[in-house]
């Protein structure tokens, strides 16, 4: 495969030594940075609505993110666009972590990208709930740290247990049986749903 490296080689996305770091994040740089932005998201979002709206709307809010997270991986993720310049945008979300899945630096969204995506998507609620779309804002979030921290677990953890190892199986299928299917990291129901689950899909090659 064109551009495949060891497994102890970093693939290597700029040339610029800032940027490439930016690229990164490790699980306690994660940590900080999201036990600090969900509780000021929560903050930002007090007193817009009374206690029970704002809790069906964080509901909903986590809901819309396992959607989201299925369509971002199938549609988006594993895009194969003729355009060179949208291959390597393409590549650089996702592509480079097919070659080096178990890269503990890139196992996890960096902030460079979540959170541009997040203001967005903090955007589009505001604009259909006005001020209490902060609540579906923050379960979405929620939700996507769920993700993240599933799919960190699925490529740097043993996972044990009935549904932690279910989840990694689920995930490992995609890496090395075929990339397409199994799009799922944390609903995985969803692939059983649109019809995308390994056994569901025809092998690659």
């Amino acid at each position: 495969m064109p551009g495949l490296k060891s497994p102890s080689q970093k693939v290597r996305l700029f040339q610029n030594e800032r940027l490439e770091r930016l690229t990164g994040i490790s699980l306690t740089g994660f940590a900080v940075t999201w036990c600090f932005l969900l509780p000021m998201i929560a903050w930002a979002g007090w007193g817009s609505a009374r206690p029970l709206l704002a809790i069906a709307l964080c509901v909903a809010g986590l809901c819309s993110w396992f959607l989201f997270e299925y369509a971002m991986h199938r549609y988006l993720f594993h895009w194969k666009p003729r355009s060179p310049v949208l291959a390597r945008f393409v590549f650089i979300m996702h592509g480079n972590h097919h070659i080096e899945p178990n890269n503990p630096l890139r196992s996890l969204m960096p902030p460079i990208a979540s959170i541009p995506i997040a203001l967005s998507v903090w955007g589009m609620y505001f604009l259909i709930f006005g001020a209490a779309g902060t609540w579906p804002f923050l379960g979405f979030m929620v939700g996507y740290v769920i993700y993240d921290v599933t799919h960190y677990a699925c490529h740097q953890w043993t996972m044990k247990g009935p549904v932690a190892s279910l989840l990694k199986r689920h995930h490992m299928k995609h890496h090395h049986i075929s990339e397409a299917g199994n799009y799922a990291i944390t609903a995985t129901f969803l692939d059983s749903l649109f019809r995308s689950s390994i056994t569901s899909v025809k092998p690659q090659g």
